[in-house]
């Protein structure tokens, strides 16, 4: 038997060639979130290339990213290591800060990726 979602959206949706999946925030296995951008970037970006990776895919793939920070003073670190999991020609991005994240969550991603043909 299927269980339902916690909540009401998918976690990734195909459609007419492109993979969009929703929101990725910082949770490890255990429920817990790392400290610091850094940690939280590389196991956000970690996750949804595990999504990704599901249905054929991978971050080579994502065309464009929306990210939300919580603290805009991260931004250089976030992009020091968001930079190490992307390759040229790097995908679209669209950066924000928004306060209203889960507690101890310092970002959140989404991205849409384009499937090969």
């Amino acid at each position: 038997m299927t269980q339902a979602p916690a909540l009401p959206f998918s976690k990734i949706r195909l459609a007419r060639g492109l993979a969009f999946l929703s929101g990725e925030m910082p949770f490890s296995e255990d429920g817990s979130i790392p400290d610091g951008i850094a940690a939280q970037t590389a196991l956000v970006l970690q996750r949804i290339g595990a999504t990704l990776g599901a249905v054929g895919l991978g971050l080579d793939d994502v065309v464009q990213v929306a990210v939300h920070l919580v603290d805009g003073a991260d931004f250089a670190a976030f992009n020091a290591e968001y930079r190490k999991h992307f390759n040229d020609p790097l995908p679209v991005r669209t950066t924000v800060v928004a306060s209203l994240l889960a507690p101890g969550a310092r970002l959140e991603v989404t991205v849409t990726a384009a499937q090969r043909d």
